[in-house]
């Protein structure tokens, strides 16, 4: 009975303070919306960042030396955890990619059986652009290194703008948080004031603090789940029907872990959360006698 009661009450709420709990909703359909947008964008840029991070080589040339010192130094390269992948490059076959990269008059050059071996080593993203940089070092000072060629300087642009659109996301995402969390609050003072005298009347009669609250903390998760699930339908319809009919590239930008429901998912799951919170704020703060007297 007490659960029929608490559901009843909750549903109620929402009609009580019309133009509040409207103005709750939209401003929870807005934060998750954006948040759900943003997250989208980030994911897309972490994953566009680590493709570049791989393909920035490190080319390891090496001095004349017979298979197995060639060997020996792949070994060491290669047990390397930050090495993800080395390609060995022969002395031919730098004269053939001499000649594919620089196209007519390349090939009389190539003749001259100037260029030496090398690895070209791809490095794993999961390692920081320092820690690369130590690894290039030690590189260097192996027997039967020549020269060390990598380009420190773009690996570090692309880690910090990647940084950078991170911090910048996430405080943006924070402060659309607490906005919506903040309206939230506002309706559910609202609704309470507008059932002050009802509250009084139940406290007379035993009722506590934690069963007067557990209506309101229902009106949230409904202010939530609506809202959620309206930003969830809206992102969908964003990224797979209205953008990619103007923008046909972002047709092939992926979803976050593979699959569209995982992000509508979060987004309803965000805004039950925030409207939980929200009101749970609100109910715990004004749901007593001080709070609720005429």
């Amino acid at each position: 009975m007490s659960a029929g009661y608490v559901l009843k009450e909750g549903f109620a709420g929402l009609g009580r303070a019309k133009l509040a709990a409207f103005t709750s909703m939209f401003s929870l359909f807005i934060a998750v919306l954006l948040i759900g947008v943003l997250f989208r964008i980030g994911y897309n840029a972490y994953e566009v960042s680590q493709v570049l991070k791989q393909q920035v080589e490190v080319e390891v040339f090496l001095v004349d030396m017979d298979d197995s010192d060639t060997n020996r130094l792949q070994n060491l390269l290669i047990e390397k955890p930050e090495v993800a992948g080395l390609a060995y490059i022969s002395k031919d076959s730098a004269s053939q990619v001499f000649q594919q990269e620089f196209g007519l008059g390349a090939e009389t050059i190539s003749r001259l059986d100037f260029l030496p071996a090398s690895f070209r080593l791809t490095m794993s993203d999961e390692y920081q652009v320092a820690q690369i940089d130590s690894v290039v070092t030690e590189i260097r000072g192996y027997d039967g290194v020549d020269e060390v060629r990598f380009n420190l300087a773009l690996l570090q642009t692309i880690e910090e703008r990647t940084d950078t659109f991170f911090i910048a996301g996430i405080a943006i995402g924070l402060f659309i948080l607490f906005v919506a969390m903040i309206l939230v609050f506002n309706t559910i003072r609202l609704t309470i004031y507008a059932k002050r005298d009802l509250i009084k009347a139940m406290k007379l009669v035993g009722a506590t603090n934690a069963f007067i609250r557990r209506p309101f903390l229902v009106e949230g998760v409904l202010q939530g789940i609506i809202a959620g699930s309206f930003a969830s339908m809206a992102i969908f319809t964003l990224f797979e029907l209205l953008i990619p009919r103007f923008i046909p590239q972002v047709g092939i930008l992926s979803w976050p872990f593979g699959q569209w429901y995982f992000l509508m998912g979060g987004t309803v799951l965000l805004a039950i959360l925030m409207g939980w919170w929200g009101s749970r704020w609100a109910a715990r703060r004004f749901i007593r006698d001080s709070r609720v007297a005429s």
